[in-house]
């Protein structure tokens, strides 16, 4: 069975990130009798300066974006129907602020490293849930570490991360490995280290890329 490695490049606060990986995690369950997948989880900040306590969304969004009030909630509410699509469920309403995190990637490299880097997974699809789902503060460390927790990882040895700077060189490392690679937006999602797709792409666009990489119909 031909093996593809996939680094998924995101950020906990890009919703289309969120979108990306329900199609993704779609296509390669479509393929998994064909083809085996090394999925990887690659740090992003979207906005490495925001301040501990975050911003109100509505406001971030048209100030960086340049949207009117009313385009961003357009915006929403596509981004609400691409989820449902996938299978992600976004509560709009219950996302007021956008936040820091850093330490939401201190944790995702952590996971790496352990049991082979199996529960990275589970924890990225449980921090996207907290924040976009649940509506919670993916830069508090109560929260992390229930993310941490409902994965399956140790809190305690979470808890200790997240106390001091551990993995924080690691993080800046590869964040700016990607962007010196000419990564500016999310997801990019990167196969082989050699082919990139960019975007909350469709289930299909992903399964036709995995099928002709492993050279299967």
């Amino acid at each position: 069975m031909h093996t593809i490695k996939i680094d998924f490049v995101s950020d906990i606060a890009c919703p289309w990130c969120a979108v990306g990986l329900a199609a993704l995690e779609q296509a390669i369950d479509r393929v998994k009798d064909e083809v085996r997948v090394e999925l990887h989880f690659q740090p992003f900040e979207l906005n490495p300066k925001m301040p501990p306590e975050g911003q109100d969304i509505i406001e971030h969004l048209t100030q960086k974006y340049r949207m009117s009030a009313e385009q961003v909630a357009q915006n929403q509410e596509h981004i609400r129907e691409r989820g449902a699509d996938v299978g992600f469920r976004f509560n709009m309403d219950g996302r007021k602020r956008t936040y820091n995190t850093f330490d939401a990637h201190r944790l995702l490299h952590w996971a790496e490293t352990e049991e082979q880097g199996s529960r990275q997974h589970v924890l990225k699809r449980a921090l996207l849930e907290a924040y976009f789902t649940e509506g919670q503060d993916p830069s508090s460390h109560a929260v992390l570490l229930d993310a941490v927790e409902k994965s399956g990882l140790d809190r305690t040895r979470a808890a200790a991360i997240l106390a001091g700077d551990t993995y924080a060189a690691d993080v800046r490392e590869r964040e700016q490995f990607y962007l010196s690679q000419g990564i500016n937006s999310v997801p990019s999602v990167i196969f082989n280290e050699q082919h990139l797709i960019q975007g909350g792409q469709p289930v299909d666009t992903f399964e036709r890329a995995l099928r002709q990489l492993a050279g299967v119909q």
